[in-house]
């Protein structure tokens, strides 16, 4: 996944600082207040937030019965609540395979595989023999399975998956995508724009997935199937907390990001039609 360039930039002098230009626009035109972030996937810690070390996740420790599971749980760190105290501070969020914190988010964000049978079971109808009655966001294993191989990411490029503010980026470190948190009166300009700049009217998706699937792995997953689209999330209940009220997730991976940056003077955002969501969005911040 970091085998990637600003192509979608390459005729500027320097990529990072003309996609921040175009970004500041973008968010001035949609009326948001909060830097998006962006996803990378490195071999130095950040300055930011993140599981402290605890169980390794792998199949084969799975198989041998070689993970404490009652200190998994109890080491539990979701990396959702990693991002939202990251962009509290305007710093990092970040995921490694020794310090996981969530098996689930060591699979979604590319840090391991292949998947655990106990993440199978804990998200479907339960573990066996234990107390843990599963979350039941779907009705069976199988079905589960059926997700997990879907949503599957090869492994990322780095020892660290970092999302970050994406004015923290530069030209030698791009994002991989780019994760806007915000309402729906700014979801719809971003929905919007993400067909218009695709020229389809099946540019956005909503696929199921923990909310760290929706922000790192689906957005990724379909670019590497050649699908162009955006990934609207923060649907998952047990990640709604670390969301604010009202708000979901709109993941673009950087190749069509570029794209709705270039299209957005000639977009709906610059029609009369807008401004009157605009307003709302504005009022939407001032209230919340």
């Amino acid at each position: 996944p970091n085998d990637i360039s600003l192509t979608a930039f390459e005729n500027e002098e320097t990529a990072m600082t003309s996609m921040m230009e175009k970004t500041t626009r973008l968010m001035e035109l949609l009326g948001h207040e909060e830097m998006p972030f962006g996803v990378c996937y490195a071999d130095e810690k950040p300055d930011g937030y993140g599981p402290k070390p605890g169980e390794i996740f792998t199949r084969e420790r799975e198989i041998a019965g070689e993970i404490d599971w009652q200190k998994a749980f109890g080491n539990f760190t979701c990396l959702t609540g990693s991002i939202w105290l990251a962009r509290k501070k305007k710093k990092a969020a970040w995921i490694s395979h020794e310090e996981c914190g969530c098996m689930g988010g060591g699979y979604y964000s590319g840090i391991y595989g292949p998947y655990l049978e106990a993440n199978v079971l804990y998200v479907s109808t339960g573990i066996p023999g234990t107390h843990i009655e599963g979350e039941h966001y779907l009705p069976s294993p199988e079905t589960m399975r059926a997700f997990m191989d879907d949503c599957a990411l090869p492994l990322g490029k780095g020892t660290y998956c970092v999302l970050k503010p994406l004015d923290q980026f530069n030209d030698a470190e791009p994002p991989l995508s780019v994760t806007f948190f915000a309402r729906p009166e700014v979801l719809t300009g971003l929905h919007t724009l993400t067909g218009y700049a695709a020229g389809s009217h099946n540019a956005v998706v909503t696929p199921f997935g923990a909310a760290c699937t929706s922000i790192i792995g689906w957005p990724l997953v379909y670019e590497q199937r050649g699908i162009e689209c955006a990934v609207l999330g923060g649907f998952d209940p047990t990640a709604r907390k670390f969301l604010k009220t009202d708000e979901l997730t709109f993941s673009i991976p950087l190749s069509l990001y570029g794209k709705m940056l270039d299209a957005m003077e000639t977009s709906t955002q610059t029609r009369h039609t807008w401004e009157g969501v605009r307003k709302k969005g504005l009022k939407s911040n001032s209230t919340w």
